[in-house]
């Protein structure tokens, strides 16, 4: 990134209840385990319907923006959270604390999860410590002066800190997608490239494409999350 200048499948056949009482079983999991958005494991729990369904949408309750009023829409949404990253983290097979903290920091940040996981599989391989020889560093690769424009008191120690990496990351992808009015192909290769290098070759009438949007974006279909989903995503991640 450039400086912007095999888990058992229960059977749902049973009725919403066998599925409330699954996924109430993994949400307790997640709670008791250090919260929501830390220290679980993928093996503790199942992930309900097919891993592709799962991680394909953003739960339903979240996309309904239900009111937080009533109990019954809150435990939803918690459930609905828990399932989707119980199937991320078996899709992707990483552990549960970090398909939660993805999850959380991407909705939190305006980024579509499904899109957050692509990135971090295609820029790191979910490997914590990953340096690339441009030092991009950590999950989403990020370099230190595009750290610093966001925060300028973070060092390189600070960028290994998976939450940090994860946020800086996010939000300069969201940056990006209203910089290239949500053209997801201009801002993704604005991420592995550079804004700067981006707009050089298209000024001059090139194409900027190097494969890295594509490897993003292949069967992806965009997903835009709005300010309650945000603020929803804030609350359920605390």
């Amino acid at each position: 990134m450039k400086f912007p200048t095999s888990l058992p499948r229960p059977n749902w056949r049973e009725g919403p209840l066998a599925r409330a009482g699954a996924l109430l079983a993994g949400a307790l999991l997640l709670s008791a385990i250090g919260g929501w958005s830390r220290r679980t494991q993928t093996e503790e729990a199942p992930p309900s319907r097919s891993i592709e369904a799962t991680t394909n949408v953003v739960p339903a309750a979240a996309t309904q923006q239900p009111s937080f009023n009533g109990t019954a829409a809150l435990l939803m949404l918690k459930l609905d959270r828990a399932e989707a990253i119980l199937g991320y983290s078996a899709r992707y097979q990483i552990p549960a604390d970090l398909a939660t903290a993805i999850y959380d920091i991407a909705l939190q940040e305006g980024i579509d999860p499904q899109l957050a996981f692509r990135l971090v599989k295609v820029e790191s391989n979910f490997k914590p410590a990953a340096r690339s020889n441009m030092n991009a560093i950590g999950f989403t690769q990020v370099q230190l002066a595009t750290a610093r424009f966001y925060d300028g008191s973070l060092d390189e120690k600070a960028l290994y800190e998976r939450d940090v990496n994860l946020r800086i990351g996010f939000r300069f992808l969201k940056d990006l997608l209203k910089q290239y009015r949500h053209d997801y192909e201009l801002a993704l290769l604005a991420y592995n490239r550079g804004p700067g290098r981006v707009n050089q070759i298209v000024a001059e009438g090139g194409d900027p494409s190097n494969g890295y949007e594509n490897a993003v974006l292949r069967g992806y279909q965009p997903k835009r999350i709005s300010k309650e989903m945000q603020a929803q995503a804030r609350e359920l991640g605390t």
